[in-house]
């Protein structure tokens, strides 16, 4: 199920200007949203729907059809997919304790933290606990919120040196 935007926002009162569009997202035989954790949108209007299942990523395009999965095995616990100016996928696992960089296609080209390894409770080193990261367009900086067990927002530089939290 997916909302699609019909007209303009504040139209009546309590209009958000979607409806819901029954059976949006075509899942391949086997394929199932299991928790769904986070989603992005491309420039391309690509949906990418990050679960807690067998199939982590899952890709459609605009009109619901499946184009790609990928992330098998990589993730313990999806938590957040944010899409960065360069097309690039930040994916957070919050109980791996890492945040990856990947390609749309879901290639790895970088990896913050190291996975399955938490940093101490309340340490205010990266990461216990992971949710979301934000990339400003501008720079390129990097800031994961960790506020699960260790209460911080962190910032790297755009090749994923620690700066400060």
């Amino acid at each position: 199920m997916a909302a699609t935007r019909i007209g303009s926002l504040g139209q009546w009162p309590g209009d958000m200007g979607y409806r819901v569009v029954e059976g949006w997202g075509k899942l391949p035989p086997g394929y199932r949203y299991q928790e769904v954790s986070d989603v992005a949108v491309d420039s391309k209007d690509n949906v990418f729907v990050f679960c807690r299942g067998e199939h982590p990523v899952i890709v459609f395009d605009r009109d619901g059809n499946f184009l790609r999965s990928w992330g098998q095995g990589v993730f313990k616990r999806a938590h957040g997919i944010t899409l960065g100016p360069e097309a690039e996928v930040w994916v957070v696992d919050d109980s791996g304790h890492a945040v990856r960089k990947c390609t749309a296609e879901g290639k790895a080209l970088m990896v913050l933290g190291v996975p399955g390894q938490p940093a101490e409770r309340q340490s205010g080193r990266p990461f216990n606990m992971p949710t979301k990261v934000a990339v400003c367009p501008r720079t390129g900086s990097l800031f994961v919120s960790d506020g699960y067990c260790n209460s911080r927002v962190h910032k790297f530089d755009p090749v994923g040196r620690h700066l400060l939290s």
